[in-house]
């Protein structure tokens, strides 16, 4: 894999809130205990942290007040990418490939367009964080949602994504009571409860 694609996987792995071992990451990403403690450090310069527990049962912990709704990414990556895709012949992988690359262009406007994360109080950041962890972990969510038209409902929704646009926070979801995708601003979530239910997301791409 890329070292791109390595970083990814380690921090993919440190989501699940479980302590790993430097030896237990070169061994499931298949690289140097060298080049794990390199990942560590570039995850850091871009404001990923990461804990470090010292001792024979030591290892690597992601910073639990630390948060990843998404990566920054820049245009080197999509360079990257574009270099893997003329290389590639399988469609499957490619039309994947296009999928990240409009992800990261996302990411990149959103970098340019935002000065800052608008949090505006302690409860957006409570319900903010219920939700990146349902969504990092697969599970519904029950929300109770205020819409302009018609006041407040209780909604069940599958979290598939959370992005930033004019520098609020919005959360892409599969809204199951409307068998539909729908956007939901976080700022009209006026509650929020982790359904320990678990979907597939796989599920959802492919039916939409």
């Amino acid at each position: 894999m890329s070292k791109l694609s390595n970083v990814l996987l380690m921090l993919q792995l440190l989501q699940n809130g479980r302590k790993y071992s430097v030896k237990e990451l070169a061994g499931k990403i298949e690289v140097s205990e060298r080049m794990i403690r390199k990942y560590k450090d570039e995850l850091e310069y871009s404001g990923i942290f990461i804990d470090t527990i010292k001792g024979s049962y030591g290892g690597y912990v992601l910073n639990k007040d630390f948060n990843v709704p998404y990566l920054n990414f820049d245009s080197d990556d999509l360079v990257t990418i574009n270099k893997a895709f003329m290389l590639i012949n399988d469609s499957k992988l490619k039309e994947k490939l296009i999928n990240i690359k409009s992800k990261i262009n996302l990411n990149i406007n959103n970098k340019k367009n935002n000065s800052k994360v608008t949090i505006s109080s302690n409860y957006e950041l409570n319900v903010f964080n219920k939700i990146n962890n349902a969504y990092k972990n697969n599970l519904k969510l029950k929300i109770n949602y205020f819409n302009l038209k018609h006041g407040t409902s209780i909604r069940t929704i599958y979290p598939l994504g959370l992005y930033l646009f004019q520098n609020e926070w919005w959360i892409s979801a599969y809204w199951e009571e409307k068998d539909d995708m729908r956007q939901f601003h976080l700022k009209r979530i006026i509650d929020c409860e982790i359904l320990n239910i678990k979907f597939d997301p796989n599920e959802i791409n492919i039916k939409f």
